[in-house]
């Protein structure tokens, strides 16, 4: 280059930026690895996919960034567009490229699981006829001798040999008695030729699955050698619930091929002979539209025999597959062999890549954003000051945008603001959140009530303030069926009621898991209340803190087998009166419902059992929260589960609605309280 020409690039380069200059390096790389293609040159596979990566990736954005300065003062002058574009780069940019990343992460994970199902197929494959050459081993006669291959010619005319290996040619086709890929084996693995060998041997383009066995035994030596061909039918009995496959035949490199005939992969160096693939084999249809391919690529090692040549190399098979990976998502991950480190490397560098992509992005983000945030801060401040007497305040412009023309706003109206009342806007939105939160809680309670023959019900709550930590809830399951709940929040007010609300949203999730009618409720095939408690205590337990719980009874009354299963909670226990009366009294046919556990949401791992009790006709079901029993009078007393119990046998013959009207003034009476100090709520049930 003449000093004229090495001038002006000088002075080219000094004028350029850092983004430039990288970018033009990244252009150079990328004509280099074109180059090297065109002249018959290939590059380490990583290498040369990083360049392309960042080629394609990086110029792109090189160039929109290039374009995007053309309209960037005009585009960036309006407050919206500036939010916008700092969003962009905070909250859009990194979910996509966590997003590529969580997808290049998934098909890497589906790749090494198809490469690791072919895998294990073909060394169970190699297992079993290590098996068979075993049995057929263990199978010969006890005289016979066979010192040599070609004493094993008429192997397969022995009953018993034949046999073990019709049995065996169903998983291993072509299977037959091998007089020379075993042999030579052995006698290159041990001296001698005694021991095993179970495994892949080539000879020039052919593999085959070969296992020997060879032991000196009490009438002299013993030899077996089984080998199964490499080829098609053997591939299509190989993960049959997958798609094609396909195996590359390999041998290692000589001084006398050719460079562009020698494929390098990692440490491997090999030339390509021949491929064999399935037959008729296609993939299933894709299960979801998200349903993609996959190709999974694992390696094999064989002993490679060559003709006239005592000493064994080892050769390098390629097996392929396809699947979908709706099929994949069943089975587990393993990286067979170790074709799988040189995806791990290149998703740990794709890694690296994205994350310094995301920093980039949160810096500009950032900037971006605290232009704006200052100029907002500025008018802030002033706002204070002048809602504070002080008029004579100016905000300092110091941009020509949108902003700026906002802050020259601010100065001309600063003669004629007027002070706003903040606390009365803000106690007139409190007063308005709770009248909404009151309302949206009136619409948690069934506004009507199931439609069940011979049952009938009825519920009032009464809260303490204006919203109720209490809750009930009636849900028909059958046309013979209804689930009966009653919970109580620990506290009161906002923070009840909002557990509440959670409660009464995974009670009804849970319902939908509950089972046809026609199953029963026979405890196990049917309902199980203990079931659903768990499940309840374990959302409250993840979604409350650590103090935050609720007791809960929850049943289930079938009216056309007269049996109600229930699950009590740490509730206090429900009254179930039988329809008529005994010799005792009360004291006979009244039961409290107590089987269960312990409150939900408190531990993780509580056990909850499941209580059944065959119901008589007429009988009568009160569960109530422990706000009917807390009442005290003058004395102190309260009013009690004892007191509660006999207005329940007193006024027993009422009707469920009036029942709990009545229940509701007894214990308001006891109390006689200017202020309620608890949620009050009773639950009513004849069942017929």
């Amino acid at each position: 280059m003449s000093s004229p020409s090495l001038d002006r690039f000088r002075r080219v380069w000094r004028r350029l930026s850092s983004l430039d200059r990288f970018a033009l390096i990244v252009a150079v790389l990328f004509g280099l690895v074109w180059l090297a293609r065109a002249a018959g040159r290939e590059l380490p596979l990583l290498l040369g996919t990083l360049i392309r990566f960042f080629f394609y990736f990086f110029i792109g954005g090189y160039v929109l960034y290039r374009l995007s300065s053309l309209f960037r003062i005009r585009l960036l002058w309006s407050l919206r567009n500036r939010l916008v574009v700092a969003y962009l780069f905070i909250a859009v940019v990194p979910i996509l490229l966590m997003s590529a990343m969580a997808g290049f992460s998934a098909g890497l994970v589906y790749q090494q699981l198809a490469a690791y199902l072919l895998y294990n197929d073909l060394q169970s494959r190699i297992t079993r006829l290590q098996a068979v050459a075993d049995g057929v081993y263990a199978s010969l006669p006890s005289q016979l001798e066979i010192a040599s291959p070609e004493g094993s010619r008429d192997l397969e005319a022995i009953p018993s040999v034949a046999a073990v290996l019709s049995a065996a040619r169903g998983g291993l086709p072509g299977l037959s008695v091998d007089r020379r890929l075993g042999p030579a084996v052995l006698k290159g693995l041990h001296d001698g030729g005694q021991g095993r060998f179970a495994g892949l041997v080539q000879f020039d383009d052919q593999v085959w699955l070969v296992a020997a066995v060879s032991r000196r035994g009490e009438s002299g030596p013993r030899f077996v050698s089984l080998s199964v061909p490499l080829a098609a039918d053997l591939l299509d009995r190989l993960v049959p619930e997958l798609g094609p496959v396909q195996f590359r035949v390999t041998r290692p490199p000589s001084d006398s091929d050719a460079p562009a005939k020698v494929t390098s992969l990692g440490n491997s160096r090999f030339v390509t002979l021949r491929e064999i693939a399935t037959r008729g084999r296609f993939l299933p249809p894709q299960a979801y539209w998200l349903d993609f391919q996959v190709k999974g690529v694992t390696k094999f090692e064989a002993v490679l025999l060559r003709k006239d040549d005592p000493a064994q190399e080892r050769s390098t098979l390629f097996g392929s597959t396809i699947s979908l990976a709706s099929i994949l998502n069943r089975r587990l991950f393993t990286a067979p062999g170790d074709v799988g480190s040189v995806f791990v490397t290149g998703l740990f560098l794709v890694g690296i890549i994205f994350l310094l992509l995301e920093v980039a992005a949160l810096v500009t983000g950032v900037k971006l954003t605290r232009t704006i945030t200052q100029a907002v801060d500025n008018l802030y401040s002033a706002t204070q000051l002048v809602q504070s007497g002080d008029f004579s305040h100016r905000v300092r412009v110091q941009s020509r945008d949108q902003l700026g023309v906002l802050g020259d706003s601010f100065n001309a109206m600063t003669s004629s603001i007027s002070t706003l009342i903040e606390e009365q806007r803000q106690r007139q939105r409190l007063e308005n959140e709770l009248s909404i939160a009151r309302e949206v809680q009136s619409q948690l309670f069934p506004r009507q009530l199931p439609a069940v023959p011979g049952v009938e019900l009825a519920a009032l709550c009464r809260a303490a303030r204006m919203v109720s930590g209490d809750y009930y809830d009636f849900v028909q399951l059958g046309p013979h069926r209804i689930g009966m709940a009653v919970a109580d929040i620990s506290g009161k007010g906002i923070s009840a009621a909002l557990l509440m609300a959670s409660l009464q949203a995974a009670f009804r999730s849970q319902l939908l898991l509950v089972p046809s009618e026609a199953e029963g409720l026979d405890g196990s095939q049917g309902v199980n209340t203990a079931d659903l408690v768990t499940r309840l205590n374990r959302h409250l337990f993840l979604n409350s803190s650590d103090d935050r719980y609720a007791t809960l009874f929850y049943a289930v009354y079938d009216s056309s087998t007269r049996m109600l299963h229930y699950t009590n909670a740490g509730h206090l226990p429900p009254l179930l009166l039988a329809g008529e009366w005994g010799p005792k009294g009360v004291e006979e046919k009244m039961q409290k419902l107590e089987e269960g556990g312990m409150v939900v949401g408190l531990f993780d791992d509580c056990v909850y059992e499941q209580g059944s009790v065959a119901v008589e006709p007429g009988s009568l079901l009160v569960a109530y929260s422990d706000g009917m029993t807390e009442p005290e009078n003058v004395y102190g007393e309260q009013f009690g589960a004892r007191r509660l119990a006999a207005e329940v046998v007193r006024h027993r013959q009422a009707s469920p609605q009036r029942l709990a009207e009545l229940l509701l003034a007894a214990a308001e009476e006891w109390g006689q309280a200017p202020e309620q100090a608890d949620d009050m709520t009773v639950v009513v049930a004849r069942l017929g």
